[in-house]
């Protein structure tokens, strides 16, 4: 008798990716069933928290075969043992600047099961002119608590993406800067990076806070997967070593963008962008340092001082207001739009950031 193969169903969750004009990256993980839906991120009191633990709930599908569909080229990897799977490849095809997109099946077996699924996220080809904006998330614009682990927790669970609140005016600063330009802003042209240690869980509930608070469309690059209440508890925290080897892989990739990094004192994002500044000094056009704490204001001024030695702007701040005036007065954002909707449209981010 032959061997019965089940048809299972399963689902890809794709990341936003970015492409050079050499290399195209993206990258998803591969799980029995994902959580879906607008409403879920808006519920309130305990079904709000049962959406957060069914995030954390999530099982993955491991070393099925992976088929990445971008323009004419096709492209095959297999994912991890947590259904994880990136593509970094070959992708010199002519194409625009701006956000273009990319599809990404699976049709394999695995255990006497055969799995079929498809679907489809963006990819960031970033302007010649461009900046690359690196920026946490937790504590940097997301009030987070990130430092007071039940805290935390309690607010994660309680409050849907409508309650969480950012800082005051970041969304501003983060508006501003996404016209920064060494030579002619354009509406949308900067790539913004939102490298964080909450984890791969946690990107739909970001990318909709993010949506709903008007912060700039950005790449994320989160923590390992969990796929268990007993990893929930820790969420956020361990070594926060992986934003160093992430931020070291992205501005590798870019080596023609100069970067502007954005971070808190809260945990050990000012250690992280110091060693960057070291190994990337030419890469680095400034950084940006909300405090969050006063006891934590000693050790990072040390560590801004370091950077500042090296010839890199800084700006340590308490409020946003302080980081966009810093922006505005240093020359990151300087030039007017050629179009004049876009110039009217950095004309009154401008004039709302400093009244």
């Amino acid at each position: 008798m032959g061997i019965k193969i089940v048809m299972k169903r399963c689902d890809l969750k794709l990341y936003r990716g970015y492409a050079n004009k050499n290399e195209l990256v993206v990258f998803g993980h591969v799980v029995k069933k994902y959580p879906s839906g607008d409403r879920k991120y808006t519920r309130s009191g305990f079904r709000y928290a049962r959406t957060i633990i069914e995030l954390f709930s999530i099982k993955t599908i491991p070393f099925l075969k992976v088929t990445l569909h971008v323009g004419n080229a096709t492209y095959e990897t297999r994912a991890e043992a947590d259904g994880y799977f990136r593509f970094q490849v070959p992708f010199q095809e002519a194409m625009a600047s701006g956000w273009h997109t990319y599809e990404v099946t699976v049709d394999d077996e695995w255990n006497g099961k055969k799995y079929h699924a498809q679907s489809t996220e963006e990819f960031f080809l970033p302007y010649k002119t461009s900046y690359g904006l690196i920026s946490d998330i937790d504590d940097t614009f997301l009030i987070s608590h990130s430092r007071r682990s039940f805290k935390k927790l309690f607010l994660l669970l309680s409050k849907n993406v409508q309650a969480r609140k950012p800082f005051d005016d970041v969304v501003k600063h983060y508006q501003l800067l996404s016209f920064a330009s060494r030579t002619h802003p354009q509406k949308d042209s900067n790539v913004f990076f939102y490298v964080s240690s909450s984890e791969w869980n946690l990107y739909d509930m970001i990318v909709r806070f993010s949506q709903l608070n008007g912060l700039p469309k950005a790449v994320m690059k989160l923590k390992k997967i969990k796929s268990g209440l007993d990893d929930f508890v820790m969420t956020g925290g361990g070594s926060h070593e992986h934003k160093l080897r992430k931020i070291h892989n992205i501005i590798n990739f870019y080596p023609e963008l100069q970067f502007i990094l954005l971070g808190d004192d809260s945990q050990k994002d000012p250690e992280i962008y110091e060693e960057i500044c070291r190994t990337f000094t030419g890469n680095i056009r400034a950084v940006y340092m909300r405090q969050t704490r006063k006891r934590n204001k000693p050790h990072t001024t040390i560590l801004l001082k370091q950077i500042q030695d090296m010839g890199i702007e800084t700006c340590y701040f308490a409020h946003s207001n302080k980081a966009i005036l810093h922006s505005l007065e240093h020359g990151l954002v300087f030039q007017t739009p050629a179009e004049p909707a876009v110039a009217e449209e950095v004309k009154e981010i401008v004039s709302k950031a400093i009244s």
